[in-house]
């Protein structure tokens, strides 16, 4: 497995970001869902990280997007035969570690309560529930955590 940092604007990417919408879209209804497009995801200040394959296959992705005051963990997805092999896990640390050379200290996500794997994951992590942050609403289709960075 390789993760680099890559332009989401790529066919491989563009694959990843529809399963994972869909997959959302499945389980919650449409506002909320807090998705960011690709053209979002292209933006100054948004690492983008791409999961691959020895074969170079792309088998999933995240971002963190750094604000002034945080980094808010985005748009993670790993297919579904790329889970339970420390994929995600090792995703998150090379986002967080990227994150930290940028000066970000604090990490913030949004996910969905129903995730029990993403949860279980961001808790190990060390991510902590916490209330909404920025634009998000206080809304039972959404779960608010938080990290700080020891280093």
């Amino acid at each position: 497995m390789n993760i680099t940092f890559e332009t989401p604007d790529q066919p491989a990417v563009h694959a990843l970001i529809r399963e994972l919408d869909a997959h959302l879209y499945s389980l919650y209804p449409a506002e909320n869902v807090y998705a960011l497009d690709i053209a979002s995801l292209c933006a100054p200040g948004v690492l983008f990280a791409v999961v691959r394959e020895p074969d170079g296959a792309a088998i999933g992705c995240g971002a963190i997007v750094i604000q002034p005051e945080y980094g808010e963990v985005k748009r993670m997805y790993l297919r579904p035969q790329a889970r339970g092999r420390g994929v995600a896990r090792r995703l998150m640390e090379v986002l967080e570690a990227k994150a930290l050379e940028h000066g970000c200290r604090t990490f913030m996500l949004e996910t969905g309560p129903t995730l029990d794997d993403a949860l279980a994951l961001y808790e190990r992590m060390g991510y902590r529930r916490r209330d909404p942050f920025g634009d998000y609403p206080d809304h039972p289709c959404s779960v608010f955590m938080q990290k700080e960075s020891g280093a």
